[in-house]
């Protein structure tokens, strides 16, 4: 297999989705934004209840959103360095998902950093931890699914 596709097929899923990650933390209206789509929603299934409550919803739903961005971040690096680095070992060695987890901290806290460069936007350690244990619940979920459909 040709650098080049080996590149293709394992590294740029894995780079794509760091850049959606930096491309939404550089929007400094994001709170704005999904509020303007989950918003409604949240009125019309809880229509009595006071704007604080729904903000609180909204922020649980926005770290929802983190926790999954990572965890999928987490799959792909773990699907990248498992196929070129790491090729030979085992997918799920505790050295790879150490090293996988390593690197998602590490990207959470870059975008973190990038944040507070952001006007209107907020840097917090408190989303770094959030972004890694999303990192490591994908990771926990993707090796589940790996060991219920491995042949006995």
């Amino acid at each position: 297999m040709s650098k080049l596709w080996i590149f293709i097929k394992y590294w740029l899923p894995s780079l794509m989705w760091m850049v959606v990650i930096f491309s939404a933390s550089a929007d400094r209206h994001s709170a704005e934004r999904s509020f303007s789509l989950v918003g409604p929603l949240l009125r019309w299934l809880f229509p009595q209840m006071p704007q604080p409550e729904l903000d609180d919803i909204h922020h649980v739903l926005r770290k929802c959103a983190h926790l999954t961005e990572y965890a999928i971040l987490a799959l792909l690096l773990r699907r990248t360095l498992a196929s070129t680095v790491a090729a030979g070992n085992s997918a799920w060695s505790g050295k790879l998902i150490a090293t996988v987890i390593a690197m998602v901290f590490l990207y959470a806290a870059s975008d973190e950093f990038h944040q507070s460069f952001v006007p209107g936007r907020t840097s917090l350690f408190s989303d770094v931890l959030v972004d890694t244990a999303g990192g490591t619940v994908g990771l926990l979920a993707g090796w589940g699914w790996h060991r219920f459909r491995k042949p006995r």
